[in-house]
């Protein structure tokens, strides 16, 4: 299986394998999956399902129906200086990789269709910021302004998500994760955060 692969890796992460996209079976899915876990992003001609796990962050998912190509991106704050850091960790930058790369691989932009998801306020420590909802805001707002039309949308919430999307039928399937997942999601997530402050800045939707 070949995929058209593209990634914004964040170097400091220990995680085995972080240079390559991890491809695993999901069962929930029935399906080939990619896992991509925040600051990253990916695109494929390729029916594989494109799976992240989402509490205050967002993932947009892009896609040209006509080519039937699409991508995902997972991050985590509205906009920061990518001069410094890791660029897709913000969303301006992270929408601007993956745009840029579903051009590369013959998308148009005016054809270009988007799903967003995520945002929830699931962070304690950050409800005077409300990331979520400022991430679920910005993505809004720069698709707008952008002209890309936004086909479905789950956004805001106390709750994690776990997303799928597989770009060839522009299929998107969301589902609220159960209590005994939150913990984790907000502990992950909240380790992330927590290192951003500590370092410079480097359609339907179905349940399942």
């Amino acid at each position: 299986m070949k995929l058209r692969v593209a990634r914004a890796l964040d170097a400091e992460s220990s995680r085995p394998g972080r240079g390559t996209p991890l491809h695993y079976h999901d069962q929930a899915l029935g399906s080939e999956a990619i896992k991509l876990l925040p600051a990253e992003y990916f695109a494929s001609d390729h029916e594989i399902a494109m799976v992240t796990v989402l509490g205050s962050c967002v993932a947009a998912c892009l896609r040209d129906p006509l080519l039937k190509i699409g991508g995902m991106n997972h991050f985590m704050l509205p906009d920061g200086d990518v001069g410094e850091g890791e660029p897709a960790r913000y969303g301006s930058h992270a929408m601007e990789l993956l745009i840029n790369t579903l051009l590369k691989m013959g998308a148009q932009r005016d054809r270009l269709e988007a799903k967003v998801f995520g945002g929830g306020n699931v962070l304690k420590s950050f409800t005077t910021n409300q990331v979520g909802s400022r991430n679920a805001a910005f993505a809004l707002d720069y698709l707008k302004a952008e002209r890309i039309r936004i086909v479905a949308q789950d956004l805001g919430g106390i709750h994690p998500r776990k997303v799928g999307f597989f770009p060839v039928s522009g299929r998107a399937m969301v589902k609220q994760l159960p209590h005994a997942h939150e913990a984790e999601v907000v502990a992950e997530e909240s380790r992330y955060y927590q290192r951003l402050k500590s370092e410079p800045a480097t359609g339907s939707v179905e349940l399942f």
